[in-house]
């Protein structure tokens, strides 16, 4: 009976919270008055839009993983091995083929890293590293068979071209309209949403499209049923005869398989190459943003858009990061307030510490040094996982090893 109740009461809190922050970055970008780049602009949200994808895709995969049990550090070495097969066959075949390789080359690592840990028991977290210092070994070594032959280098392939872009007719004239009008808050929302129906490729649609497929099928299929049992409680659901192994590589082959998607998108889509080092420790960011979405689809998808968002800042504008100095000063504030009324006294003292510290430095300087809008989006995994983690509930069996009779 109390369900309802309280699933209304969380969702009337993300609306409120939702509401709050659009309100401050619109005084925000206000009181910047930024030259160039507009925080709640359409053509910067759409680019957020597409550069939170691969992030978005390595959460989604490390939530399979976990899900069945299997802690996946090695996501990166995953969407590694997804760029090179994204970028190779997509100059064989075109984009469509290169993101199939790319799904491909993701379950090779999945599979390596299931032998390794289902079948061997080999800890979780040593798996993971040795994927992620495998994958550029393969793939330079298979670069310099495939690529200098083909217009490219050791380290880089030529360059490839992917989907064209659309925009949903109506929509996204109607929300450009509004934007225009330049309406406190009203004319941002309608920037934001606008960069969800413009400028976008059919790619960037299919993927994101996997949010509600994973939602339906970890939730609403047997399938998602026995794969989250084995990573609650794998002894329960082998006595309830469930063949825990084969879940648990399900798990990890469909894990290796999203973050090599979002290996091949980085490399077709944003990048329109391969080139060694371009993931840039995304898989990390991916499985930060998991923790971040306690482990579902929804909140992965809202923390690859914050990580997608601040990326977008540093490649449009150097000078962006300057005025997101003031909306975390203004964040900060309204977390010493929730932590006041909360009488958590701790997270209140450093909230007003931080704040008084970046308040100075934006009211004190006309800009920032280049190396802080590089590093920006890592100081927003640093800072979501302070702030954002206190009522986090993993699976409960994750990370630990299973075999068949133990109790």
């Amino acid at each position: 009976m109390t369900t309802a109740p309280r699933n209304w009461s969380r969702r009337n809190r993300w609306l409120i919270s939702g509401l709050s922050g659009l309100v401050a970055i619109s005084l925000v970008q206000d009181v910047a008055r930024f030259p160039t780049t507009d925080l709640t602009s359409s053509g910067t949200w759409s680019i957020a839009v597409a550069w939170s994808i691969p992030i978005l895709l390595a959460a989604l995969g490390g939530m399979f993983a976990e899900r069945s049990g299997i802690v996946n550090i090695g996501l990166e070495g995953m969407m590694i091995l997804g760029t090179w097969a994204g970028a190779m066959f997509t100059i064989i075949g075109g984009p469509w083929v290169g993101m199939a390789a790319a799904a491909v080359a993701g379950v090779f690592g999945g599979l390596i890293m299931g032998l390794a840990t289902v079948t061997f028991k080999v800890d979780h977290v040593i798996a993971g590293v040795a994927v992620n210092l495998m994958a550029p070994g393969i793939t330079r070594f298979l670069s310099d068979i495939h690529f200098p032959d083909r217009g490219g280098s050791i380290t880089q392939s030529p360059t490839v071209v992917g989907l064209s872009k659309f925009s949903v007719p109506l929509i996204s004239d109607a929300l450009g309209a509004v934007e225009d009008k330049n309406w406190l808050v009203v004319s941002d929302l309608a920037g934001i949403l606008g960069g969800f129906f413009s400028n976008m490729s059919w790619m960037t649609l299919l993927m994101i499209l996997t949010v509600p497929f994973t939602v339906w099928l970890l939730w609403r299929t047997a399938f998602g049923l026995r794969l989250r049992s084995c990573g609650e409680h794998p002894t329960a659901a082998d006595s309830l005869g469930v063949n825990v192994y084969l879940y648990k590589y399900w798990g990890i082959l469909i894990s290796g398989a999203c973050a090599g998607l979002g290996g091949g998108f980085l490399a077709i889509e944003l990048s329109g190459l391969y080139k060694e080092g371009q993931n840039q420790g995304k898989g990390f960011i991916g499985l930060a943003t998991l923790i971040f979405g306690n482990w579902r689809p929804i909140g992965s998808a809202l923390g690859a858009l914050l990580f997608g968002f601040t990326e977008t800042l540093r490649l449009r504008d150097q000078d962006a990061p300057h005025a997101l100095l003031l909306l975390v000063t203004v964040a900060l504030v309204f977390l010493a307030i929730r932590a006041f009324t909360r009488k958590k006294w701790l997270t209140l003292g450093v909230s007003l510490a931080v704040a008084l510290v970046i308040g100075f430095a934006y009211f004190t300087t006309s800009g920032v040094p280049d190396q802080l809008p590089k590093i920006t989006p890592y100081l927003t995994v640093l800072a979501v996982l302070l702030f954002g983690t206190q009522r986090l509930r993993p699976p409960a069996a994750e990370g630990i090893p299973w075999s068949k009779g133990d109790h």
